[in-house]
């Protein structure tokens, strides 16, 4: 429900509002974050020591418009946060282009909100993407949000996208295309020892409601070398399809399964660079860090 402030055209709460005609994006994010030179080097710094480990391979980013809006939904893997990061400087080099991610609610505290601001990122609303979109910008959802990155055991590489039509009524709506994402390799680098449901969780599960954190959500333990949560240095690889058209949803009459159908689409769209992306890792001699350096060998 919205607060509307007298004379100001501005809706105080999470929804885009205009001030003599410019969108106004919530918790202050910027409309045109321009990250310089040296914010790119020092965000590259930090992804330095993660890039070198994993030595990612990239895929299909020409299928990624170098200019005008454009959705790009991705698949999230374990713990959410450790490939995308690397996606996002590589699409900057190839393409010229700063995707605006959509940040999960939970991440909008000081500190990391303005650090996902300066570098394009927004809060994950409805109405911040489409004013995105709608300002012709390429932006980057996770349709299987928090819960696709909390996995369980059984659920590598699974996408959970259940009941999940946001993103295509968000395309539908501003007319833009979906560039389907895929990414894999740190579900092959950890494995869940307990996932958040286990009953030996059950402390963590009790400490995140209390802050007020979902308990669906509630984070795996997991190991990598060893047992140890140094990831195993497996390669990740990353795969842009090609680009999928909504006009032949625009003008359906039932909004409802319009979204549901074009979601569906992207859903195999998806999968078929997943899919793409599992046979090349399969045939990579590179895949492993021992592989990478038997590879760069001189003999």
């Amino acid at each position: 429900m919205s607060n509307d402030k007298q004379g100001s055209g501005i809706v105080i709460d999470d929804r885009v509002a205009a001030r003599d005609g410019d969108p106004v994006l919530s918790d202050g994010a910027p409309l045109n974050p321009a990250p310089g030179v040296w914010d790119m080097r020092v965000f590259e710094a930090l992804l330095a020591p993660l890039r070198a480990w994993t030595s990612p391979k990239f895929y299909g980013l020409e299928n990624i418009p170098a200019q005008g809006p454009v959705l790009i939904v991705a698949n999230h893997n374990l713990l959410g946060g450790i490939d995308a990061p690397l996606i996002l400087p590589e699409i900057l080099r190839q393409r010229g282009r700063l995707v605006r991610g959509l940040a999960e609610h939970v991440l909008m505290v000081p500190g990391v909100r303005n650090f996902l601001h300066h570098y394009g990122a927004v809060r994950g609303t409805r109405s911040n993407c489409l004013a995105l979109l709608e300002r012709g910008e390429a932006v980057v959802v996770f349709p299987g949000g928090g819960r696709e990155a909390i996995r369980r055991q059984g659920e590598k590489y699974v996408l959970k996208w259940e009941g999940r039509t946001g993103f295509a009524r968000m395309a539908i709506q501003a007319g833009v295309p979906i560039v389907p994402l895929a990414m894999i390799g740190i579900d092959d680098a950890y494995d869940i020892v307990f996932d958040g449901q286990h009953p030996v969780m059950r402390p963590l599960r009790w400490t995140c409601s209390l802050l007020g954190i979902n308990p669906e959500l509630n984070p795996p333990l997991v190991k990598g070398i060893g047992p140890t949560i140094v990831p195993r240095p497996e390669r990740f690889y990353f795969s842009a399809g090609t680009p999928i058209d909504p006009t032949a949803w625009m003008e359906a009459e039932d909004l409802d399964g319009a979204a549901a159908d074009l979601r569906d689409v992207v859903r195999k769209g998806l999968e078929e660079e997943l899919q793409f992306l599992f046979n090349e890792r399969d045939r990579d001699s590179g895949r492993t860090l021992a592989g990478r350096l038997r590879n760069a060998l001189p003999f």
